[in-house]
Order: C-alpha cells, then sequence, then structure tokens
C-alpha cells in the first residue's frame, strides 16, 4: 500500500510556489493535477509526468460527482505500491472538497495521507484588499454552499470564493440578498496572486451583470453597519442598544424599566395572536417582531443594571431545548409525540424538584387560560378536579338564578372551571373556543354596524 501526499499549488503564480511543494513535485515521477487549468501548472518543474482529472468535469453532471470520482481514483492511485502525489490550487485545506473528503476516507482504505502547504486564496485576498483577517474578523465562505439565512454575518467583512462563473454568481447573490441591501458594494477580485488580477468595483443588485467570473474569482463584500443591518438579530440588537444609550438615546427608552414595560409585553403578545388568527403572514412577521423587540428591550433593561444579558435567555432556552430533547439531542427512543409529552412532563417534574406543582403557572395569566394550565398540571399528578358532568352544569345553573349575589360569583367561578374541565376532558381548548366565539360576536356586531350606516333592513 503505497501513500498518498496532496501538495498546495498555491493561488497561481510559480514563485509562489513553497519549497517543500516545489520538492516533493520535482522529486515525484508521476504527479496528478484536480485540474491543468491553474496559472500555476506553467511554471511546474520539469521531469515528472503530469496527468490532470479535467476530463471528469467535462462528464460528470454536479460538482459533487466531479469531486466524488475525483476521490475514489486518487484513492485508487494511492493503493499503489509508489502511491501518488495529488496536486490542488492554494491550499489543500481551504476550500477543497476532495482533500476533506481524503482526510475521512484514506484512513478507511489504509492509506496514509500527508499535506504539503501552499499559498492560500485568502493570503492573496488580504494582500489585494488590504485586510487583517484576524483584526478584521474575516469571514470566508464557498459560494458552492452559501447559506443566505445561516451563514451569513454581514457586519464582518466577508469573502465568498469559488464564484465560477456568471450562474455561480446569480446563486450567490440571492442567497447575499438575504442579508444584504441591493445597493450593498461588491468587490470581484479576479486573479488575486497570479500577478495579472484586479478588482471590478459593482453593487450586489449588478453582481451577475458583471462578465467577470472565474475559477479565480472572488467577492468581497464589506461590513454593513450594525444599525443598517436590519436583517439581523445583532442589527436589532445594536439598535435597541442606542435607543438605551445615556448619550445618544430616545428619552423614553431610558425611563424604561421592567415594571414600566409589562404592560407592553402583554399587548404585544396578544397582538401577535390577532395576527396569528388574521391568516396573514406578514402582519405576523410584524407583529412578532414586536414581540422580540420586547424581550430585546427587557434583555437590554438588565445588561444596563448588570442583572444578565441576552446571552443569558438565549442560552437558558437553548439549554432547556436540548435537554428535554433527549429523542433528538442524545439516545433516548421515542414511538411519537406521546412519548415525547411523557418524557417532557418527567423531566419538567426533576427540574422543578421539591417546588410546588402549580407554582409555575404564572397568576398574571389570563383566567380561562390559567384554569387550563392549572388543571392540566394537577391531572397529570393525578390530582385533577373532578370532571362537571352536563347534568352538574344544570344543577350550576340553577344555583345560579336562586343565590343572591353574595354568592353569584362563586357559583359562576365554579361553572366557569367546571366548563374549563369539560372542554379538556373532551380535548377541546377553552381559551381558544371563547376567542373565537368573542371573535364571531365582533364581527356579527361589525356587520350591523355597517348595515345600520347604510340603511341595510
Amino acid at each position: 500500500m503505497g501513500d498518498l501526499i496532496v501538495v498546495g499549488l498555491g493561488p497561481g503564480d510559480a514563485s509562489l510556489l513553497t519549497v517543500d511543494a516545489r520538492d516533493t513535485i520535482a522529486a515525484a515521477p508521476e504527479v496528478w493535477l484536480r485540474t491543468a487549468r491553474h496559472p500555476t501548472v506553467a511554471g511546474l518543474p520539469a521531469g515528472p509526468r503530469y496527468e490532470s482529472f479535467d476530463d471528469v468535469y467535462e462528464r460528470e453532471p454536479s460538482f459533487d460527482a466531479v469531486y466524488e470520482t475525483i476521490v475514489a481514483r486518487v484513492l485508487a492511485l494511492a493503493a499503489r505500491p509508489e502511491g501518488v502525489v495529488y496536486a490542488v490550487p492554494g491550499h489543500p485545506l481551504f476550500g477543497e472538497a476532495t482533500v476533506r473528503s481524503l482526510l475521512l476516507r484514506a484512513p478507511e482504505s489504509g492509506v496514509t495521507m500527508s499535506i504539503i502547504a501552499g499559498v492560500s486564496f485568502v493570503d492573496t485576498i488580504a494582500t489585494a484588499l488590504g485586510l487583517d483577517p484576524l483584526n478584521d474578523g474575516l469571514l470566508i465562505l464557498d459560494a458552492l454552499s452559501l447559506d443566505g439565512r445561516r451563514s451569513l454575518v454581514p457586519e464582518r467583512p466577508t469573502i465568498v470564493a469559488q464564484v465560477y462563473d456568471r450562474r455561480a454568481a446569480s446563486q450567490a447573490k440571492l442567497a447575499l440578498l438575504n442579508a444584504y441591501p441591493p445597493e450593498h458594494p461588491v468587490r470581484i477580485v479576479r486573479g488575486a496572486g497570479t500577478g495579472t488580477g484586479g478588482i471590478i468595483e459593482t453593487t450586489l443588485a449588478q453582481l451577475d451583470h458583471e462578465d467577470a467570473f472565474d475559477h479565480l474569482a472572488t467577492l468581497y463584500l464589506p461590513p454593513v453597519a450594525l444599525t443598517e443591518n436590519v436583517r439581523s438579530f445583532e442589527g436589532l440588537r445594536a439598535v435597541v442598544a442606542q435607543l438605551r444609550s445615556p448619550d445618544a438615546g430616545c428619552p423614553w427608552d431610558l425611563e424604561q424599566t421592567h415594571e414600566t414595560l409589562k404592560r407592553y409585553l402583554i399587548e404585544e403578545a396578544y397582538e401577535a395572536l390577532d395576527a396569528l388568527d388574521s391568516g396573514e403572514p406578514h402582519k405576523l412577521a410584524e407583529e412578532l417582531g414586536d414581540l422580540l423587540m420586547q424581550v430585546v428591550l427587557q434583555a437590554q433593561v438588565a445588561e444596563d443594571g448588570d442583572e444578565f444579558v441576552i446571552e443569558d435567555v438565549i442560552a437558558s432556552i437553548t439549554a432547556k431545548l436540548v435537554r428535554r430533547h433527549p429523542h433528538v439531542f442524545g439516545d433516548v427512543q421515542v414511538e411519537g409525540s406521546a412519548d415525547v409529552l411523557r418524557n417532557w412532563d418527567a423531566l419538567k417534574k426533576e427540574e422543578r424538584g421539591d417546588a410546588p406543582l402549580l407554582d409555575a403557572v404564572p397568576k398574571a395569566m389570563p383566567a380561562l387560560a390559567q384554569a387550563q394550565s392549572v388543571q392540566s398540571r394537577a391531572s397529570k399528578a393525578g390530582l385533577g378536579p373532578v370532571l362537571v358532568t352536563p347534568d352538574a352544569v344544570t344543577q350550576l345553573l340553577r344555583d345560579l338564578t336562586s343565590s343572591t349575589n353574595a354568592t353569584t360569583a362563586a357559583h359562576l367561578g365554579d361553572l366557569l372551571f367546571g366548563i374549563v374541565a369539560l372542554a379538556r376532558d373532551r380535548g377541546l381548548d377553552a381559551e381558544e373556543s371563547l376567542r373565537v366565539a368573542v371573535r364571531r360576536f365582533r364581527d356579527e356586531v361589525g356587520a350591523a354596524e355597517r348595515a345600520a350606516i347604510d340603511g341595510s333592513p
């Protein structure tokens, strides 16, 4: 069994080929190139026989298929007694899908693999743009696996590599528009490190209108100011922090406390419910934004008072979700949602310890919803209320009509509490049922008002 030596060819100028890489290539009888379409190839040492996998690119329908074929062929070559030297552009560990796959599969195939570093495209891009990757917090992304919702951090300077052609530029543009405004400046860096490169200035909206893309093209996006970064959580946090800034903030926001903000938290939650009922996604998105702002504002008030920070809020719920989903993040097996709920309740009980059963039900909840919650928790502990039967409801109604005002409230409360228990027994949500009834009544009253104004009978 031979060895696999992976050599980095650098960014394109043969003078940037490292001494170790040049010596390794010169000593090899045969060198396999991932592609011969790289400027460094023309300056490689004479002597070895050079082969390439360019035929694979022409034959296979996708990059995934290309890389899979190349990896299989490299491993077969490495299995020979003489092994193989495999040369790739740039640095072998920077954006080289075949090398990532080989690192995983070589041990399984009994192949000993070593890597000889090369100058990476990041080095040459940083030089061309005058960037300090560490100090500037440079984010490096691959156009072939760009995720516009998760991978982007617009407040950091970003380079997007492997923008092979205009189609790749169009796909990158669509992903980037999830986080950047259309007018955001973009620099297309061409052939950095080849001695013949250049930089084209454009905007994100015009990106795929440029005829400037090949296998040596990279995009650079300067950072977006936090307060202009309206599509990110960090942007929202920065805006709220500025509103609370003693020097340049808003007087009203500066006056707010946890107590003064309580009513807004409740109002925004109910407005989000109304938007949910409306069935209009854009309204729901807007109202959830208002609700999120209340969470961030409460956290900012806490941070200003040295109580906690928003990361504590996020850590609390993230840890809880992981802890309460051992069937997803652990090795617990479940058969369905009923098992999930049983596990959830058991974990909550374990977390609660000796605390009273109903302490976790907020007393500020609306009475009907609170009745549902306390009944549900008590029922799971075998302490639920006795189910109110239709006959019992009838008797309660008789009691209501014959009771004095002093006892009516108590009877009415018992009746409502019993109706909640009856709804739960039928698998119904009493709070939601009442909300639907109220909404229907509001519609009827509104229709009657409009009819009266229009003079309709």
